[in-house]
């Protein structure tokens, strides 16, 4: 509430706390026990269920991984069902308001198919850090297509630039960043191992 003024909070991030919520009750944890896994406050997952935040691209990475799912996945099951083929305005955006984080989902995960491509932009001098990934061993190629992009994994620092592709494994923490002074565009294919 501000100055006595109820915002309604952002629809996404409603639906997004809606089915946070529901993956916790599915699995009969409560509030507690999820900030155990997770590493997350009870506030705050509190507050990220019922919609008085915007979740960052780091807490959903944490829960991710508490739920076994990848941030497309838990992203589209809070979208309509996926269609085979997605126009560029009907692909799911979602912001990091506090990093400077836009991820858009070209190709959403389906049932059946284990790929999915992820646009991603960073603003100048963006720093996104996860712990572990959504699902250990979850295959990513990354496509820098303007800008620089220094990603960290497995402690080996790499710095792609425009046109440049870093293919890899996920088992530990990994860290993307913004190299350049310019924001920077790129292309994320997810494959579930």
């Amino acid at each position: 509430m501000k100055q006595g003024i109820e915002i309604p909070p952002d629809p996404v991030d409603a639906r997004l706390g809606t089915r946070l919520a529901e993956l916790r009750a599915e699995r009969g944890w409560s509030l507690g026990e999820l900030a155990e896994r997770s590493g997350v406050s009870r506030s705050t997952l509190s507050r990220a269920e019922r919609a008085e935040i915007s979740p960052t691209a780091s807490l959903l990475n944490r829960l991710c991984g508490v739920y076994g799912r990848t941030m497309s996945q838990l992203l589209s099951e809070v979208e309509s069902e996926p269609a085979l083929l997605v126009r560029a305005a009907e692909q799911a955006v979602w912001q990091d308001r506090a990093s400077g984080f836009v991820r858009r989902s070209v190709s959403p995960p389906h049932s059946g198919l284990r790929g999915e491509l992820v646009e991603g932009r960073l603003a100048a001098g963006a720093d996104i850090a996860y712990d572990r990934p959504p699902v250990p061993g979850l295959e990513q190629h990354i496509w820098v297509l303007e800008g620089a992009l220094e990603v960290t994994a497995q402690d080996v620092e790499h710095r792609l630039d425009a046109g440049d592709c870093l293919r890899l494994r996920v088992w530990g923490p990994t860290r993307f960043r913004c190299a350049g002074p310019e924001p920077v565009r790129y292309v994320l294919a997810v494959v579930l191992p």
